[in-house]
């Protein structure tokens, strides 16, 4: 029984390292969705203020081209983003995959286990009974000796 122990401790230890690369990956992703908002936010902000000084004052061609180069930077930079954010989904699914093959690796080793301690205990009663019954056997033959 001590080698499915170690067995189980194994599977456990997969199971819990699985488990922990999985929460990683998502934690990746959490951080990789807020360097978009953040992306995105800052686009935001940076075309209101280039409409703010249009409607203040103007702004000369130069200026506008420049801007303009800008705002395609960072619509460059937030695809780019969002090609992350996919690959990060797609490493969060295999890692959830592997864990759950892990949970029914581990499962399996546990219902072994089970099984095992089962049939140890119905041997164990077997052989109570079987000692149970030697006893009355031995005392009903001394009775029925003593008698004679």
């Amino acid at each position: 029984m001590s080698q499915l122990q170690t067995v189980i401790k194994v599977e456990r230890d997969r199971e819990d390292k699985a488990a922990q690369a999985l929460q990683m990956a998502e934690g990746n992703v959490q951080q990789q969705k807020q360097k978009l908002s953040s992306l995105q936010q800052y686009r935001l902000d940076y075309v209101r203020q280039i409409q703010q000084s249009g409607k203040q004052g103007g702004v000369d061609a130069r200026d506008y081209h420049q801007h303009l180069q800008f705002v395609g930077k960072l619509d460059k930079a937030i695809q780019q983003q969002m090609q992350i954010i996919s690959q990060a989904r797609l490493v969060v699914d295999q890692r959830r995959r592997q864990w759950l093959e892990q949970q029914k690796r581990r499962k399996a080793v546990d219902v072994l286990i089970e099984k095992k301690q089962a049939e140890a205990a119905v041997a164990a009663n077997r052989r109570e009974q079987d000692m149970l019954d030697e006893f009355a056997n031995q005392r009903f033959l001394r009775s029925k000796t003593n008698r004679w």
